[in-house]
């Protein structure tokens, strides 16, 4: 029997329904289960060229994700890692922390045996151009694409955020609230392309199967994490540098028993004098801090962040504070692991 593409449903705009078909912007996200998403979209299985299967893991709006559904998310992917009639995976989800997801799958899973692919929509299912039946036919397109050998040609976690973009969870950002391409990869750009049937690849972006089985690391992150419903993973939150700055959040955060900060610099990696000192009581305290930048590209220049070498190596995790974020929270898991 093929093996099959799963597609798994969290949610989000793409599942979400308008009260009046003409006013998009005002409806309720998750309303919709992910297989009647799946029955919403003709040619789906062409587009695949083989068999789907879906499972519903989460339905909310994706502004609320939470460890728990990321727990299940990575549980999911891994079994279907190590499952040989699943050829690839498709995730639904909200567009408002897409890109957490991402990173936090792409850290996790590290180099792939087959193809992870989330996708959103930015209007509900139900408005008179819905834009999720194309983004969710592009993602199942891209993650069936071959090469001449029969070869994933994706091997990292990737998006298809809209207009047929493919971009690469270590570089994709949201960069607007609203319009239909509402993401975007920076500096990098679009990883490729995809019409619903054949993925296009940027030059210079060819896939390489070399090594994909030995650099997963899935399962080993599992065994790592905390079940979020025994144990909360480590708290993490990210404080802002900006004019006029007060250090009573930060106090207020060490009281509290935060365990990790991300500062969200001004520029190349400045920080307000009243943050700075703030930041030094907390490393005293014990507190990981680490550095990100407010500024939507480009990495801070001498960014070396502490922590594992698979983490640390990565430049992204300095490129936006959700993203370091979430890569400081897994150092803190690993870290409590080994100790």
């Amino acid at each position: 029997m093929q093996p099959k593409i799963l597609i798994i449903g969290t949610g989000g705009t793409i599942a979400g329904m308008a009260d009046d078909a003409e006013k998009p912007g005002q409806y309720r996200a998750a309303a919709l289960s992910v297989a009647a998403l799946l029955a919403g979209v003709s040619g789906l299985e062409k587009a695949a060229a083989g068999p789907l299967d879906a499972v519903q893991i989460a339905q909310i709006d994706s502004k609320d994700m939470h460890d728990g559904v990321w727990h299940a998310l990575l549980e999911a992917c891994d079994a279907a890692m190590r499952d040989e009639g699943v050829r690839a995976v498709v995730i639904t989800h909200g567009t408002d922390t897409l890109e957490d997801t991402a990173w936090f799958l792409h850290c996790c899973l590290g180099r792939l045996p087959k193809p992870v692919v989330l996708t959103c929509a930015m209007r509900p299912a139900n408005a008179l151009m819905p834009d999720g039946p194309q983004n969710l036919k592009d993602a199942v397109a891209a993650a069936a694409a071959c090469d001449a050998d029969g070869q994933p040609l994706l091997r990292e976690v990737v998006a298809v955020t809209g207009g047929g973009e493919l971009h690469s969870a270590r570089w994709l950002q949201k960069v607007h609230p609203h319009r239909l391409m509402a993401f975007a990869s920076g500096e990098q750009g679009p990883l490729g392309w995809v019409d619903g049937r054949r993925l296009r690849l940027r030059q210079g972006c060819a896939a390489d199967t070399q090594g994909a089985a030995d650099g997963y690391t899935g399962s080993q992150w599992l065994a790592a994490l905390p079940q979020p419903a025994q144990k909360a993973w480590p708290w993490v939150e990210i404080v802002s540098s900006h004019a006029g700055l007060r250090a009573g959040l930060v106090d207020a955060l060490l009281s509290q028993g935060v365990e990790g900060l991300v500062l969200a610099t001004t520029g190349n990696g400045t920080v307000h004098e009243v943050l700075l000192s703030a930041a030094e009581r907390a490393r005293q305290q014990g507190v990981a801090v680490w550095r990100s930048s407010r500024c939507s590209e480009g990495v801070i220049s001498d960014a070396v962040l502490p922590g594992p070498a698979d983490l640390a190596a990565d430049l992204a995790v300095a490129l936006t504070p959700c993203k370091c974020r979430v890569s400081l929270q897994l150092a803190l898991v690993q870290a409590q692991a080994q100790a």
